[in-house]
């Protein structure tokens, strides 16, 4: 499946939306997505994973380099995952003590 990426703003939130796989062939759509943001000016995002079917490596890897990204920015990435299977990744990884993961995006940018 292909990975299907919307990006739309949420009060000072840029949010993104993802759908399909993020895996070592559509990471690097994903990853560039959050670069473009990051060069916009966009250093708050939220990154909506609930239409992720899976997620492998490359994935993460890309969100840990957006997250470096705007934290360098004083900014921050904000992961909403109510799969609890890709919760599980996260859990196993151990990145689930470094990303801030929400049920929804209302409860992204909410949290201040």
């Amino acid at each position: 499946m292909d990975l299907v990426l919307s990006t739309y703003p949420e009060g000072e939130w840029a949010v993104v939306s993802v759908a399909g796989e993020v895996d070592v062939y559509t990471a690097p759509q994903l990853r560039q997505r959050l670069l473009d943001l990051g060069e916009q000016g966009s250093h708050r995002i939220v990154v909506d994973m609930d239409g992720v079917e899976f997620l492998d490596s490359t994935g993460l890897g890309g969100l840990v380099g957006g997250l470096r990204r705007v934290r360098h920015h004083g900014g921050a990435l904000r992961l909403v995952c109510g799969q609890d299977r890709i919760v599980k990744i996260f859990r196993i990884t151990g990145l689930d003590k470094v990303f801030d993961l929400y049920e929804s995006v209302d409860a992204a940018v909410a949290d201040e």
